[in-house]
């Protein structure tokens, strides 16, 4: 557990656009929603969550960490992958309610769970009314199967 604590928000919209102090508006469901980006080049490698115990690791470590939705966990990036976000820099919004974290991701250079480099990988169309996916020809930098392979699974 982490000792950093935040304080509420202000009411007063500009102390809370202007003060010096971190103060994020995390939702109902205590979380802030996070944008990472590579610190080098841009590109956009996920969205994800935090919250106040996630925020408060990342700023004291250096390294990302997430929640969870779907596990309702905390998580370390990279602690299976070896795909660790090292952060480079944290910004926020005017209204401290959504975070932008600048990384340099160590291993494979590979932020998202199926191996690839981002999580975005598929560009969305419409055809005949009907929403489409396709690929962007993003390959696997990783075999991911193995890598999450859980202990008591064989190896295929």
């Amino acid at each position: 557990m982490s000792a950093v604590e935040f304080p509420k928000a202000p009411s007063d919209k500009k102390a809370l656009e202007e003060s010096t102090v971190f103060s994020p508006r995390f939702d109902a469901g205590g979380l802030v929603t996070v944008v990472v980006t590579d610190a080098e080049d841009g590109m956009l490698l996920m969205v994800a969550h935090m919250n106040a115990e996630a925020l408060a690791l990342t700023l004291e470590t250096g390294i990302a960490h997430y929640w969870s939705r779907s596990r309702n966990a905390l998580w370390k990036k990279g602690e299976t992958s070896g795909n660790v976000q090292n952060v480079v820099e944290m910004l926020t919004d005017c209204d401290q309610d959504a975070i932008w974290l600048r990384v340099k991701v160590m291993g494979h250079d590979a932020t998202c769970h199926t191996g690839r480099r981002s999580c975005f990988y598929r560009t969305v169309g419409l055809i005949d009314g009907k929403g489409t996916l396709a690929s962007d020809g993003s390959k696997p930098l990783f075999d991911a199967e193995e890598t999450y392979r859980k202990p008591h699974e064989p190896s295929k």
